[in-house]
């Protein structure tokens, strides 16, 4: 895998040694394939570290870290820049001559030339820490949407930085101290929001910032880009708005496709990684590879699907079927993600990557195309909200009563249940009402569960961290859609694609989220991406010719897991033991009586809750793994 760590020192270093061991141990932590970590030491003030994945130029002089031709800057880098080419023209006409074929040497010479705008220029995934001596200053950066992660601990006089967690447990003295208000937060959103970790005191940088730390220790963390709210919209034609889409996708995946090394696509079923198999095979002068993990539920499995789509283009494809993980699968999937983590599909992902593996190096994937095109049903559903917000105040007000007295539990039928969230969500604010449709703990059920220890938390309510991307007078389609593209897409979607591939060396590659893509969509009126409450269907009308009819006319099924199934089965001693046991009791986070509850109606049927005892147990295995008896590294 490709991992960077690094250590800033408003003092110095005592103990040049001591430090360069520390060092060693975050990228041995972070090192999954490619050559040895190396650390390299400027003016005793900075120490930078890194485990490559080879991708672009696999010559030993496009190791890192690297230095700049004059010596005066250092970088470690994590990610691909799809444009550095034609970031390298610019260079090479500006008079900057290139040591190698690798987009870390433009990264590093347009720093050079432009400073921190250098930004401003970069299309691609990345987390890099850059070293400039001669300023004495230290530059971190993340990628606009959240692709590479960042994460940051003040330790004393000294920052340390790293793209895992864990690789910041390695170093001496570092805590492993529970943050419970990120617990907090985790229960409502399946995952941590930044800049919050679930250990006190280290911190990820959110997407879109930088941070500079100056001479002294003087520390900026800054946005340096903001996706453009929906609100500047006009209504084009609608052949028009779809030539532009494909053109700029396919501009996207030829980008994606630039490697040095076997590269192949990530193929669901669905209309998202057909759309980008589609355009990659069409570019391409050979078979492409694609691969997709089956199901043994036929609810779940979508292999027949994806086999249309690789028929119809004479793809290599390679099919999997999902094994039913147990403890020490799980567990291993918590050490790899260093926090809580509740998306069940992370399993099937970290399954897919390990076996893709042994095929290809780097994968494109389908990931960004709901947000950006309006793809998921709880769109529809906040689209047919706000029309029910025109109708008189008395009826409203009917409505509501209705929705709050329908019989209601997890196993009641799909439309029973969505016309009670319609109804009972009458006349609340948007960012309200759209976090009951994505929240696994409502503030209520927390307050049902917590114990001493979490129960002051209830003052800080969760829901708050979605009220920023809700722009007045917006549409409430495309508000939803942005606070998923600032929210959930970076801290659920992309962390558990890039944790899950990169735990196997695998590089996956995201063409619907280049940027220049997502500004473009970010402008489309959505009555054309959703025509009526059809999702989609912008998207699903551009691939029509592409696309074979059966993969576009299919609902949505999401890359779901039968984790109610499992909680039954096979995990149901596991899951017990998660919530019940007198080691989880002992912590004081919750309720024994009300995890009873929850754990005794799931297994009878009459109170299905598969999702909510997932994300508790996955709370009490990072507990076991990071916190009880946390592993060397």
């Amino acid at each position: 895998m490709c991992g960077i760590a690094g250590i800033w020192s408003r003092d110095g270093f005592a103990d040049k040694a001591a430090i360069s061991r520390n060092l060693e141990a975050a990228v041995a932590t972070i090192r999954h394939r490619g050559p040895d970590g190396t650390g390299v030491w400027t003016d005793d003030v900075v120490g930078l570290g890194h485990a490559r994945l080879a991708v672009i130029d696999l010559s030993p002089s496009a190791s890192q870290p690297m230095a700049s031709g004059d010596g005066t800057l250092h970088v470690t880098f994590n990610g691909e820049i799809y444009n550095y080419r034609l970031v390298r023209r610019d260079l090479e006409a500006a008079g900057y001559r290139f040591r190698t074929q690798s987009d870390t040497e433009v990264l590093l010479n347009g720093y050079d030339k432009w400073g921190e705008d250098v930004l401003a220029r970069l299309r691609g995934m990345f987390a890099f820490g850059l070293w400039d001596s001669a300023k004495r200053r230290l530059f971190l950066a993340r990628d606009r949407l959240g692709e590479k992660p960042l994460y940051y601990l003040w330790q004393g006089n000294r920052l340390l930085f790293a793209s895992e967690i864990k690789a910041l447990l390695a170093w001496e003295g570092v805590p492993r101290t529970p943050c419970l208000e990120a617990i907090h937060h985790y229960l409502t959103y399946q995952y941590v929001p930044p800049p919050l970790t679930a250990f006190a005191g280290i911190r990820k940088l959110p997407p879109g910032h930088c941070m500079t730390i100056g001479p002294g220790g003087t520390s900026e963390v800054r946005r340096y880009w903001r996706l453009p709210p929906p609100t500047d919209l006009r209504r084009r034609p609608t052949a028009e708005v779809e030539e532009e889409l494909v053109a700029r996708l396919d501009e996207s995946v030829r980008l994606c496709s630039l490697s040095d090394v076997p590269l192949g696509g990530l193929l669901s079923g669905g209309v998202d990684s057909a759309s980008i198999v589609a355009a990659m095979a069409r570019q391409s002068d050979r078979p492409v590879h694609t691969f997709t993990m089956g199901f043994g539920e036929p609810a779940f499995d979508e292999r027949p699907f994806a086999r249309l789509l690789a028929e119809r283009y004479g793809t290599i494809h390679h099919e999997f079927e999902l094994t039913p993980p147990d403890e020490g699968d799980l567990r291993r999937i918590v050490w790899h993600y260093g926090e809580p983590f509740a998306d069940s599909s992370a399993v099937a992902t970290y399954q897919l990557a390990e076996q893709s593996r042994n095929f290809v190096t780097v994968a494109l994937n389908g990931d960004g195309a709901d947000e950006s095109f309006l793809g998921y049903p709880r769109y529809a559903a906040m689209k047919l909200e706000s029309a029910i917000d025109k109708f008189p105040r008395h009826l409203r007000r009917l409505l509501a009563t209705i929705g709050n007295r329908l019989p209601f539990n997890e196993g009641s039928p799909r439309l029973l249940r969505v016309a009670q969230r319609l109804l009972r969500e009458t006349g609340q604010d948007p960012a309200n009402r759209y976090a009951k449709w994505i929240c696994f703990f409502a503030d209520g059920q927390k307050a049902e569960i917590y114990g001493d220890e979490m129960r002051a938390l209830l003052a800080r309510p969760s829901m708050e961290y979605l009220d920023g991307w809700f722009i007045p007078g917006a549409p409430a389609a495309a508000n939803a859609a942005y606070a998923d593209l600032n929210t959930y897409l970076p801290g659920a979607l992309l962390t558990k694609m890039d944790v899950a591939s990169m735990a196997h060396g695998l590089e996956v590659r995201c063409p619907f989220l280049d940027v220049e893509l997502v500004e473009f969509a970010t402008k489309i009126d959505p009555s054309l991406k959703m025509r009526g409450l059809r999702t989609k269907a912008l998207l699903k009308s551009a691939m029509a010719d592409r696309l074979p009819r059966e993969l576009i006319d299919r609902p949505k099924m999401g890359f779901g897991v039968p984790i109610e199934h499992w909680l039954r089965g096979s995990l149901r001693g596991l899951a017990t033991d998660l919530l019940t046991s007198e080691r989880s009791r002992r912590r004081g986070l919750f309720n024994p009586g009300a995890l009873q509850r929850i754990l005794d109606g799931h297994l009878s049927g009459q109170r299905p809750q598969h999702y909510r005892i997932w994300a508790l147990m996955q709370l009490e295995l990072w507990y076991r793994v990071h916190i009880d008896q946390p592993p060397a590294a």
